[in-house]
């Protein structure tokens, strides 16, 4: 009765455990059962949804090798791998994208001012139009526009604003696909945009006093899991940044003065010619879901006396496209307007695929006139 029956395989247990693989988003550890023979350990990965071009294998795997109840020995593999991460040299492929230099044309002595909005940045993020390299190309492109429209023009002064999310950061809503698409760390990303803004204002103060002012923003902000914390005024990287030009500007003596927020404020307003005629002011736009929605939030700015009520000119990033669109009357008896500047980054690709809408990208600048109402001009480089 019993001819036909097989005694069952007596199961065989890995000394380093079950055969597993374990990602925390940046580091992982994998675990191969019993084989016969060496895995190709890359191989081992893609089989499970680990794509060989965004993740490769660190360190000298570790194995457990026994002997199969029939005599046959097997051997397992331990082994740890990581994202990739691009590995940049950073000063030198700045040096390179801000290589070229254009002819300097003369310029007589002005009275206006130049505003440049430089918004969305969101250095270390890699999306449609490339990574940091296609973005410093673009960067480069816009600083040298700019640079050549300052040498065209003459200006009392230059004011440069940090519109915010000026680098991509690793903790915000799509904190995993952070981890899996950025080519910069979050040091990488702070110590680049500082170099880049320094160059900026290198540039502004090689024709005109300049004033920087920076805001805090989604992506910049001190999060934990997600969440913010901290004071909106103080604890954020574009304000760090700030810090750091600050401390450069005064060793370096240019003619650079800076502006941040209350600590617990996250707007701030400028009087840009100390009459009380331009009130310029600076948010970045993540405390709304919509840009429709900011025309509210800047009346209940007015009626609750925040920084942005006695602004005549505001300006916002966030929503990465331009718009420019008039809101109401100013106390100078002009028109009060909302300023939206354009994003650099390398592209929201979940915005486009979900609802069908690109823009274009630059760095948004518009002139102010002392006594003279703003009427809506403004230019994209």
């Amino acid at each position: 009765m019993l001819e036909d029956l097989t005694p069952t395989p007596k199961v065989e247990q890995s000394p380093l455990g079950p055969s597993s693989i374990e990602f925390d988003g940046t580091t992982g550890t994998a675990t191969t059962p019993g084989l016969t023979e060496q895995p190709d350990f890359t191989r081992f990965l893609a089989d499970a949804g680990f794509d060989p071009d965004l993740y490769e294998i660190t360190g000298t795997p570790r194995t457990s090798r026994w002997q199969r109840y029939d005599g046959e020995w097997l051997t397992a593999y331990r082994f740890h791998f990581v994202t990739k991460r691009a590995d940049f040299d950073l000063p030198t492929l700045y040096a390179q994208a801000r290589r070229t230099k254009t002819p300097k044309p003369v310029t007589s002595k002005g009275t206006k001012t130049l505003v440049i909005l430089a918004a969305d940045f969101q250095i270390g993020k890699v999306a449609s139009r490339g990574g940091t390299p296609e973005l410093l190309a673009r960067i480069n492109t816009s600083i040298s526009k700019l640079e050549q429209h300052l040498r065209r023009n003459a200006y009392a002064q230059i004011v440069v604003l940090d519109g915010g999310d000026i680098i991509e950061g690793v903790d915000n809503a799509a904190h995993l696909a952070q981890l899996q698409s950025n080519d910069l760390s979050p040091m990488q990303q702070v110590d680049l945009a500082a170099a880049i803004m320094w160059d900026l204002i290198k540039t502004t103060t090689a024709h005109a006093p300049t004033r920087y002012a920076s805001v805090g923003s989604n992506h910049c902000q001190w999060r934990v899991q997600k969440m913010n914390v901290g004071k909106p005024g103080v604890d954020d990287w574009g304000i760090v940044i700030l810090q750091q030009l600050r401390r450069l500007a005064h060793e370096k003596t240019l003619p650079v003065t800076f502006h941040i927020p209350e600590p617990h404020n996250d707007s701030l307003a400028l009087d840009v010619f100390g009459d009380g005629y331009h009130i310029l002011g600076l948010v970045h736009g993540h405390q709304v879901n919509r840009p429709d929605g900011m025309v509210r939030y800047l009346e209940k700015q007015s009626f609750g006396r925040q920084p942005l009520a006695a602004a005549n000119i505001i300006c916002t990033g966030h929503f990465h496209h331009t718009r420019i669109e008039e809101i109401g009357q100013a106390h100078n008896g002009a028109s009060k307007w909302w300023i939206q500047g354009s994003t650099m980054d390398n592209g929201s690709d979940w915005y486009r695929l979900t609802a069908g809408q690109d823009s274009g990208t630059g760095i948004t600048i518009f002139e102010l006139e002392p006594n003279q109402p703003f009427t809506g001009t403004v230019w994209r480089y």
